[in-house]
């Protein structure tokens, strides 16, 4: 199976009161933490969803718009499932601190037959940290329509795998300041 990868970074970081894709972690933009995690993972070709088209450009990463954005996390997970033409699809989100290229690894291995694998922290499903068949898209686009804007919900009809494994290091996420690493002095 051919990975393909894709960072959604078009949330409005509202609670994070500034554009999180661009904050730097260990020198690096979160963004890029992503696209790197996904790089090492092998996956091929990764597209950033949505967010500062000219500031991801300046990064050097390709930029798709989001279909519906402003709709929630589900648009843009269609959006990369409709660009890419890999058949399986590792979606990140760009606010991922340690972002794993083994994390994503995993949970690609684990899809199997499934439409989706999930890796699973403490009972939450980590569904901005998903691998998705590309043909799933199919199905997410009727809940979509139906008026459904989040991943959780519109997984009804799809086989699921949940991942239960794994460092919950991987899947920690920068939603608030106080979520950030303290900078070393």
């Amino acid at each position: 199976m051919i990975l393909g990868g894709a960072v959604l970074a078009g949330g409005e970081s509202r609670r994070m009161g500034r554009d999180k894709a661009f904050i730097a972690v260990g020198g690096r933009p979160l963004l890029q933490v992503a696209v790197d995690a996904l790089r090492s993972a092998d996956a091929e070709p990764i597209v950033v969803v949505g967010g500062d088209a000219i500031a991801v450009a300046a990064l050097g990463l390709e930029y798709v718009a989001d279909e519906w954005p402003g709709e929630g996390p589900l648009g843009a997970i269609i959006t990369a499932l409709d660009t890419l033409e890999s058949d399986l699809v590792a979606v990140l989100s760009c606010d991922l601190i340690e972002a794993s290229p083994l994390a994503v690894r995993t949970v690609a291995g684990a899809v199997g037959s499934s439409d989706v694998a999930v890796p699973v922290i403490d009972g939450h499903s980590q569904w901005h940290h998903a691998v998705w068949r590309r043909s799933s898209r199919v199905k997410l686009r009727t809940a979509f329509d139906a008026g459904i804007r989040a991943p959780r919900f519109a997984v009804n009809e799809l086989a699921i795998t949940r991942v239960l494994d794994g460092d919950p290091c991987w899947f920690h996420d920068a939603d608030h300041p106080d979520d950030l690493p303290t900078p070393e002095l």
